[in-house]
């Protein structure tokens, strides 16, 4: 079994593909960096991830793909699922292999690395839209608006440019508790911001909550309107908690005012 442990990066991967083709291999696996290795593993391949080699793996892409493949591509890494590494890894290489003058493969759902990639980029997609429906924000003293989510993929990057526009006349700040990133919008531009010591945060991490100090008075009363509001429409006759953790899943719930 040939594996090859590269950084879990989208370049790593890239970079991966490229040393496949140039040493004429194909692993059998990729493993991460200090992740357990397979019982049978008899050679290995470190991936030294350098941007050069996986930029020309990219543009190739780019010559043989739509840019809803390549999007499709993007977007099913930020699932950050490990049953990702051999599908992708392996479409890519299938992209390469094809004979020019054929039609691509990306549309060849009876292929199973497409349809795997495929099926895992939707589940990202659909966390993303559940992401802008069950985000809630906080008013602080200073204007700034605080939302606090940590949804299972890496969605937060594909919403960057949703909330720009929809709230692009109000300073916000948006936060990963489960990846311990964020991004800043300062009314002009976006900025990727981490915090290095997480204890001295403004809020509290597993309710995503402003400090009561630094909350705006005005925030204290939009909350308690908005549990009133959310209490008075629930018909307790129609209740249904199975469908409604369905439709709202549960470990959003912490984040969300009308759940608290």
């Amino acid at each position: 079994m040939l594996v090859y442990i590269f950084d879990r990066t989208l370049d790593g991967l890239l970079t991966a593909v490229f040393d496949a083709f140039s040493l004429r291999q194909h692993p059998d696996m990729l493993v991460g960096e200090n992740e357990p290795m397979p019982l049978f593993c008899e050679e290995t391949h470190r991936v030294s991830t350098a941007d050069d080699r996986a930029n020309r793996v990219w543009v190739g892409l780019e010559k043989r793909l739509s840019k809803q493949a390549l999007k499709l591509l993007t977007v099913s890494y930020l699932s950050e699922l490990p049953e990702l590494d051999m599908p992708l890894f392996n479409y890519i290489c299938k992209v390469f292999r094809q004979p020019e003058g054929r039609a691509s493969i990306e549309r060849n759902f009876s292929d199973p690395d497409v349809l795997a990639v495929t099926q895992i980029s939707r589940k990202v997609v659909y966390e993303q839209h559940r992401m802008l429906q069950f985000l809630r924000f906080q008013k602080a003293k200073d204007g700034t608006y605080l939302g606090v989510v940590s949804p299972d993929h890496n969605v937060l990057p594909l919403t960057v440019s949703h909330f720009r526009d929809r709230f692009g006349d109000q300073p916000w700040l948006i936060y990963d508790a489960k990846r311990l990133y964020g991004f800043y919008y300062d009314c002009t531009e976006v900025t990727r911001i981490t915090f290095q010591d997480t204890s001295s945060l403004p809020f509290d991490l597993n309710s995503g909550k402003l400090s009561p100090e630094l909350l705006s008075a005005d925030d204290h009363l939009f909350q308690e309107l908005w549990r009133t509001y959310f209490k008075a429409i629930c018909i307790r006759e129609r209740i249904n908690p199975k469908k409604q953790k369905s439709d709202m899943p549960q470990r959003y719930w912490k984040y969300m005012t009308e759940k608290q």
